[in-house]
């Protein structure tokens, strides 16, 4: 197993929309193994391919949102994408997704609570979205300035350490 970098937002990469997987066989069993070491080393809950710059239809599982409720929860997501920013997003309380098993079985999930909320953030992502989208321009612009912000003196820093 080994683990995969995570974009960063804004990488243009996250607004990638994922295609189906084809075929679920040793590449995607790999893959998938590589995600959940990631997943776990990160402290995330959730990741999508597309946040380790792998543009397929994989959250752990080959995802389909079949049904969504009507009643609607708000509640603050946060993002592996987006490290260290928290907001409140409204979601479906509820959802049934269809997705591919590691062998490449049909299954439908049906999820509510915190595992729903999960699989619509981590499905956005393959739809080329991140949840800080949800939120005010306002709130997007200032997101984006930290975090460019942190990225410039996160690369200073390791120049500094290379030229020492």
């Amino acid at each position: 197993m080994a683990l995969l970098p995570i974009l960063v937002y804004p990488d243009p990469k996250l607004h990638t929309v994922a295609k189906p997987v084809a075929q679920v066989d040793e590449r995607i069993r790999t893959l998938l193994d590589d995600m959940f070491e990631t997943m776990y080393e990160a402290n995330g809950i959730g990741l999508a391919a597309t946040q380790v710059d792998v543009h397929e239809r994989l959250v752990v599982i080959n995802p389909e949102i079949v049904w969504a409720s009507e009643e609607r929860v708000r509640g603050d997501e946060g993002c592996l994408s987006v490290p260290g920013i928290y907001d409140g997003v409204e979601r479906a309380a509820q959802v049934h997704v269809r997705a591919l098993d590691e062998q490449g079985n049909s299954r439908v999930i049906e999820a509510d609570g915190l595992l729903a909320v999960c699989l619509q953030h981590e499905m956005d992502h393959l739809a080329g979205q991140v949840f800080v989208e949800y939120l005010s321009p306002l709130k997007q612009g200032r997101i984006k300035t930290k975090l460019v912000k942190a990225q410039r003196e996160a690369e200073r820093e390791q120049k500094s350490r290379q030229s020492a």
